[in-house]
């Protein structure tokens, strides 16, 4: 779910359930999962505690949703890459590269949500850190993937390379330790799906 820049002008408009989501996500960016109350959600979203338990029934179970939301705009750029580079992994992986190179500018001023929640979480078995967890395995599996059709040596290890690469710029371009986070992360994705021994990557031939 994508962040809000004119809250007050749409925040009548929105369903109930849409509302509190959109008043939890700005306030969990903002300030923090634990330091935000459900009252103070139910202020933001102008509705009352007991709308919030009509829809949730606590608030790790609105966190986790909000986090279902954050994982589904990330598998939603798997889905673009492909249906916009049909059987071309190589391209397909830039692509999501672009994507996290493209949202480093909102990670500098609010931080990756997936990070931030991680570091309030400890809890393995709170809803929401499994969320992330399942989220992060099932972004693994996809990348592994692309790298195999690809033909890419060693596509898992070259999954987790690409992997570190992606999640340090967003930790990077946070903590602003690095400058041209995006520039120098698609410079070195692009190097490792064309490092020597890697393929070129050709439309594959239509089947039959």
């Amino acid at each position: 779910m994508a962040s809000t820049t004119s809250r007050p002008g749409r925040v009548a408009k929105l369903p109930p359930r849409e509302r509190i989501l959109d008043a939890a996500e700005e306030l969990f960016q903002s300030e923090g999962i634990r330091r935000v109350g459900v009252q103070a959600i139910a202020e933001k979203a102008e509705t009352t505690k007991m709308a919030i338990y009509r829809h949730f029934e606590t608030k790790d179970a609105l966190v986790a949703e909000w986090l279902r939301i954050v994982a589904a705009d990330y598998q939603a750029a798997f889905d673009r890459a492909e249906a916009e580079h049909p059987g071309r992994p190589r391209e397909q992986i830039l692509a999501l590269a672009r994507f996290i190179a493209d949202g480093l500018p909102a990670i500098s001023h609010r931080g990756c949500p997936f990070i931030n929640s991680i570091a309030e979480l400890p809890d393995r078995d709170h809803p929401a850190r499994q969320v992330i967890e399942k989220h992060k395995a099932h972004q693994t599996r996809r990348l592994v993937g692309m790298c195999a059709e690809a033909g890419l040596p060693d596509p898992e290890q070259t999954a987790a390379e690409i992997t570190f690469v992606l999640e340090g710029a967003q930790v990077s371009a946070q903590n602003g330790s690095i400058d041209r986070v995006g520039e120098r992360l698609l410079r070195i994705v692009e190097a490792m799906v064309d490092r020597p021994g890697a393929p070129l990557d050709a439309p594959r031939p239509a089947a039959g």
